[in-house]
């Protein structure tokens, strides 16, 4: 029997009862099925078909949507040309008739959900749709009480979700990826932030909501939401675009329905703002619209200029094909769309999936559902619903499957959505759209089909991104900046700190714009360099009578009080968290200032020159060069012989004599003279350095301070001086560990000298820390009476503060940047900051001046070698004569071991060594003179051996 709804003849009242019984009946929360069973199937199973008996000769498949539609109108055709193509295929569901059921959801969402309760009616065993969002949400309830899978080939709402919808699967595409997509593509742009004009329903809230999740993965951001109410008239769309149109953002992104989003853009050319400096993105909701209209009128075509649409990508194939080339026999007079694919592929896949439901011997019941039955009383029959009992097993199926139809691969993941989802970028310009690329999930942006990237990795890194070039509205082919300045009447707040000191970097001033100063001019000479127009106001921050906390300016911009914060304003670490700094226009860093005195001059400067370690290897090295020498030049020089108190002082006074290049002595063996080469080269480049560092210590004017630095500073119990405002106190002892009460804060500079003046024993500071360009200025209007101690110990620099994520910050950077490469910021330095006095920033240290061993060690170790090499030859030659003079000595030793016949082995031992030094202790001339003989006798001893035995030879003979 059909359902019906009737209130002829019954009173009002009771007719609102049936009506609010009604709803009430639609958000039933679905309850589990009692029994759920394990379940395993292949989808190529060749078991035997059930018996003809056993099978049902129809089944009946409910199809929901909106007729008069841009889906609807391409959707029903589509069902009836598969339902045909199902029921003329015989390897398809044989013998069994596929029946659709159709039913007009008239775009309401109770209009559809009673036509929802209509089909179940038909004991469907599948419904088909909607291609609405807001009626899927509806009517999933019911297909999750009656166990009835409901297939939507439209509906892309990211939120119909699997676990609140089990029996909901989406054939088409989800507007989850589509937003990936598009974030993707501003992502590509270096776009930052986007207005988003929305549908408000379901699918436009949802969509816009996930895809402000992801741009703020990519810092990024949607700046407004304008939502259109469902069916708005052209006066309302006027309206909001006025509104949109006055904000600083000119990047849009339209997600609205196919069936009024036109008038979006007709309204927005109307406005003026589908020209050059705009960028238009539109979903899907446009390519849809205009391939199903079969010609695309001229004036269309002229408000659509330069927009950029996604469009649901299918793989192209014989099938696509064929299937788009018979659709002029199909539907005449409908357009055709992607969503026709869908739904055609639809119909397929409830047909396969039902192949393999009968191949598995399963069987169509329904019964009675009791929570129904509890509904009696009313006029409305809900008993004629049943339930699906093989619901949940044909869903599984369908899940299960992985067949290829018109639009290509069909198989869903664990999300149940579909595999490698895809979408084509056009680019609407001429007489209609261009593909300028494609974007999945898998590669993102690219220019080659998505199909042919599946065989390789997954790549969407930023330097992989790829599209043809775009022409914008107003037929520009340059990427528009995306944003202006906004035209809504408010200028540029800026922040300007009060100063009470160093009034050159910035202060009040009775003149227009009431600021002035260095960074003043340097942030209006970098607006001057923007291509457009910033109108501003400059607000003083502080009360005038103490600089302001420059924490506290930087917190102000982070309300919104504040556009931008514009003055000395130091880069830090903490403070880029929450805004965004331009380039620096000066570099900045702390240093230590500390009051200094005349260093008093000693009679000991003239060890001042080298460390204590260079004294000592220098003085080691003298001794060690002359004892070589002596080695060395013992044997052949007269002058290096004598008793041995002769030689020791010889010794010393030929080592230090070098010093003076006086030595007397002559060196006459080679290797001797080689190492004093040597030596002498060392000595040289010695003296010349002493001499130099000399002369610096006597002549020029040495200061000293008892602080060497921070490192000094942090180790004594001393009050530090800092300037009130500047982030130098949360340094101290947020990184240094001081302790608070040691940290003095400063007004001005007249208390800046004066505390350094008393001390710290008088109720000054033994030290002021504070950024460099401060101390720069002090030091030269303190007459050089103060130095800077130690080395720079943070490097940062000045910027001005923008809100975060603020596209004026990128242009000022570059201003800033063009500003210093022409060398306006140099005369725009001295302009404000050319000092009076000039003296040295850095007080010198006498012990960074000293010659360490570390500026010498490469020519102690030339030395070294050298004398090591000398002495190895040396010794080579002494052995070799040694050796030659060894037989005459063995001689001699065997005649003393007859007189001494008790000496033990060790004894045999002590004569050799004594003949070695002996050796040694001989002049060369007299060993040679020894040598010659020794080799004349042994001459004598051979001939005189040769003629016994020639003798000897002759008598036997």
């Amino acid at each position: 029997m059909r359902f019906l709804v009737t209130i002829r003849g019954v009173s009002m009242a009771k007719a609102i009862r049936v009506v609010l019984l009604c709803l009430s009946v639609l958000w039933v929360v679905p309850k589990e099925c009692a029994c759920r069973s394990n379940f395993s199937r292949n989808s190529s199973s060749t078991s035997s078909l059930p018996p003809l008996s056993q099978r049902p000769s129809s089944v009946n498949v409910g199809a929901l949507f909106t007729y008069d539609s841009f889906i609807g109108k391409a959707a029903k055709p589509a069902f009836k040309a598969a339902m045909d193509d199902v029921n003329a295929d015989q390897t398809v569901l044989k013998g069994i008739k596929l029946n659709i059921v159709f039913q007009d959801s008239n775009c309401s969402g109770f209009i559809g959900t009673m036509g929802a309760l209509q089909l179940m009616e038909n004991k469907v065993v599948a419904a088909i749709g909607p291609q609405s969002s807001g009626i899927a949400h509806m009517i999933s309830y019911v297909a999750n009480e009656l166990h009835v899978p409901l297939l939507s080939f439209g509906a892309t709402d990211p939120t119909l979700s699997s676990l609140q919808y089990p029996y909901f699967l989406r054939t088409t595409q989800n507007d989850y990826f589509q937003m990936h997509a598009i974030a993707d593509f501003l992502s590509y742009s270096g776009w930052r932030q986007v207005i988003a004009i929305f549908v408000d329903d379901e699918c436009g809230r949802n969509g816009i909501s996930v895809l402000g999740d992801v741009l703020a993965k990519k810092r990024s951001r949607i700046s407004y939401k304008a939502a259109i109410t469902p069916g708005a008239d052209s006066s309302s769309i006027k309206d909001l675009l006025v509104s949109v149109n006055l904000m600083e953002s000119r990047v849009f992104v339209v997600h609205v329905n196919p069936d009024s989003g036109l008038n979006v853009f007709s309204v927005a050319k109307s406005l003026g703002m589908m020209g050059s400096g705009y960028v238009w993105i539109a979903t899907d909701w446009l390519p849809t619209v205009m391939d199903s209209m079969e010609h695309v009128d001229s004036d269309t075509m002229d408000f659509l200029q330069g927009v950029v649409a996604f469009r649901h990508y299918t793989i192209e194939s014989s099938v696509k094909r064929q299937f788009i080339a018979r659709w002029k026999n199909l539907s005449p007079n409908d357009g055709f769309n992607s969503y026709a694919m869908y739904a055609y592929d639809s119909v397929w896949l409830v047909a396969r999936a039902l192949d393999v439901f009968f191949r598995e011997n399963n069987k169509i019941t329904f019964s009675n559902d009791p929570n129904l039955h509890k509904t009696n009383g009313s006029t409305i029959q809900l008993s004629a619903l049943s339930v699906f009992n093989e619901g949940e097993k044909f869903m599984k199926i369908i899940l299960g499957m992985n067949h290829t139809g018109v639009t290509g691969p069909i198989q869903f993941d664990s999300d149940r959505n579909r595999v490698n989802p895809a979408y084509e970028v056009l680019n609407l310009e001429g007489t209609g759209p261009r593909t300028v690329g494609y974007w999945s999930n898998h590669s993102g942006l690219s220019v080659v089909h998505p199909e042919t990237l599946y065989s390789k990795p997954p790549n969407t890194s930023t330097a992989n991104q790829r599209l043809h070039g775009i022409i914008w509205p107003g037929e520009v082919t340059k990427p528009p900046r995306g944003w202006v300045f906004p035209n809504n009447g408010k200028p540029l707040r800026i922040g300007v700190p009060n100063r009470v000191s160093y009034t050159d970097y910035v202060s009040k001033d009775k003149n227009p714009p009431g600021v002035r100063g260095y960074c003043i001019d340097v942030f209006e000479a970098a607006i001057e360099l923007l291509p457009y127009p910033v109108p501003r106001t400059y607000i003083l921050y502080g009360d005038g009578k103490r600089n302001p906390s420059y924490d506290n300016l930087v917190n102000e911009v982070v309300a919104d009080n504040f556009d931008v914060a514009v003055g000395d304003i130091t880069i830090v670490t903490n403070r880029t968290r929450y805004v965004d700094f331009t380039q620096p226009f000066i570099e900045s860093g702390l240093v230590v200032v500390a009051p200094v005195k005349e260093a008093k001059s000693s009679p000991w400067s003239f060890l001042k020159p080298f460390t204590i370690e260079m004294w000592a290897v220098t003085g080691a090295f003298f001794l060690f060069v002359g004892a070589m020498v002596w080695i060395l030049e013992h044997r052949f020089n007269q002058e290096f012989r004598g008793p041995p108190r002769r030689q020791l002082i010889t010794i010393f006074w030929f080592s230090f004599s070098t010093m003076f290049f006086s030595h007397r002595e002559n060196t006459v063996s080679s290797l001797g003279r080689l190492v004093l080469i040597i030596w002498l080269f060392v000595v040289l480049i010695i003296n010349s350095s002493y001499t130099a560092s000399l002369t610096s210590i006597l002549t020029v004017r040495q200061l000293t301070s008892r602080i060497e630095g921070i490192d000094s500073l942090v180790t004594s119990n001393e009050p530090i001086g800092v300037q009130d405002g500047t982030f130098a106190r949360n340094y101290l002892i947020n990184e240094l560990n001081i302790l608070p009460s040691r940290i003095v804060p400063l007004k001005d500079e007249e208390q800046y000298l004066s505390a350094l003046l008393r001390g710290p024993k008088a109720g000054g500071v033994a030290a002021i820390v504070d950024e460099l360009p401060y101390i720069e200025v002090l030091l030269t209007n303190s007459n050089c009476k103060f130095r800077t101690v130690g080395q720079e110990f943070t490097r940062t620099g000045w910027g001005f503060a923008f809100q975060r994520d603020s596209p004026l910050a990128v242009d000022m950077s570059t201003a800033i940047l063009q500003l210093s490469e022409e060398g306006e910021l140099e005369k725009i330095h001295r302009k404000w900051l050319n000092y009076k006095h000039e003296c040295s920033m850095q007080i010198s240290n006498s012990e960074d001046s000293q010659l360490s061993l570390k500026s010498f060690w490469g020519l102690f170790l030339i030395c070294g070698i050298s004398c090591f090499m000398a002495l190895t030859v040396f010794f080579w030659r002494v052995f070799w004569q040694y050796q030659r003079l060894l037989p005459e000595s063995a001689d001699e030793e065997r005649a003393g071991e007859v007189s001494e016949p008790s000496r033990s082995g060790r004894g045999l031992r002590a004569p050799s060594f004594k003949e070695l030094i002996k050796v040694v202790d001989k002049r060369e001339a007299e060993i040679k003179e020894i040598l010659k003989q020794k080799s004349s006798k042994k001459l004598k001893t051979t001939q005189s051996a040769a003629g016994t035995s020639q003798s000897q030879h002759g008598e036997i003979t």
